[in-house]
C-alpha cells in the first residue's frame, strides 16, 4: 500500500512544457498533483490533466508550487 504523507495530499504544480501532450496539458496552468512514490522514483509526476483523470508525466514538464490556503481551497473546490 502506498504511503501518503498528509502534508503532500494537496500539492500543485505549474506546467512548463506540453510538447506532445497539447490536448492534455496547458503551459502555465496550475495542476493538482497526486502523491505517487513509484512515479517519483522514475522521474515522473502524477497530475490531474485536462480530461480530469490522473496521469504520470515526466517531472521536468512541471514546477511544483505551494499555494496560500485560500487559493488551494478554491482550486480544490472547483476540481471536486
Amino acid at each position: 500500500m502506498m504511503k501518503i504523507n498528509p502534508s503532500q495530499v494537496n500539492q500543485f504544480a505549474v506546467c512548463l512544457n506540453n510538447e506532445g501532450y497539447e490536448a492534455s496539458l496547458e503551459v502555465g496552468k496550475i495542476y493538482r498533483t497526486i502523491p505517487d512514490e513509484t512515479a517519483q522514483i522514475n522521474s515522473l509526476i502524477r497530475v490531474i490533466d485536462e480530461s480530469g483523470e490522473d496521469y504520470a508525466f515526466t517531472a521536468n514538464r512541471f514546477y511544483p508550487i505551494e499555494l496560500p490556503k485560500p487559493i488551494e481551497d478554491a482550486l480544490l473546490s472547483v476540481a471536486n
